[in-house]
């Protein structure tokens, strides 16, 4: 699946949302998910955990849907399958959310050609395929080593526009 990049500028309006939904996240405690969710809590967002199977995670009241979230958030950082993803959207649509980041590490990721035509159709602000660490100031080494390749072979996130 090919996708459009992400712009820097999406990047940065997303990360500069102070409250956002994982939509997927893990009941594992070693899950990735779960150790982003602790990076962007210890950075001072105020993360919402989004699952239908828990209850809570971190002490945090765990939701199972973006629609039940109260009060509402602006931006949903999607940890789910691609075949989850499509509903997803429509969820975060029906709850006003206009920021989606679809989480991509590895493999295919949270990315759904339906879910991103969806979101482009309703005017939703989309990360396709990026890991938030490598947009994180002062992340782990790992993260800007990837960053730096992605970089150097010219698929990073540039910005669209120049700065004025």
């Amino acid at each position: 699946m090919t996708t459009q990049r992400s712009s820097l500028e999406t990047i940065e309006d997303f990360l500069a949302q102070e409250r956002i939904a994982m939509v997927g996240i893990s009941r594992e405690q070693r899950d990735f998910s779960v150790m982003l969710f602790d990076e962007l809590c210890r950075r001072g967002y105020e993360m919402v955990p989004v699952n239908p199977h828990t209850v809570e995670v971190r002490g945090r009241q765990c939701f199972a849907s973006v629609l039940d979230i109260q009060p509402r958030v602006q931006a949903a950082l999607l940890m789910t399958s691609p075949d989850v993803t499509e509903a997803v959207v429509r969820d975060c649509a029906g709850a006003g959310i206009d920021r989606v980041w679809m989480h991509r590490g590895s493999g295919q990721g949270a990315l759904s050609a339906k879910a991103l035509e969806f979101c482009h159709e309703r005017r939703i602000r989309v990360v396709a395929g990026e890991c938030p660490f490598m947009f994180l100031p002062q992340a782990g080494i790992a993260h800007r080593m990837h960053g730096l390749i992605r970089k150097i072979t010219g698929s990073h996130p540039r910005r669209t526009h120049a700065a004025a």
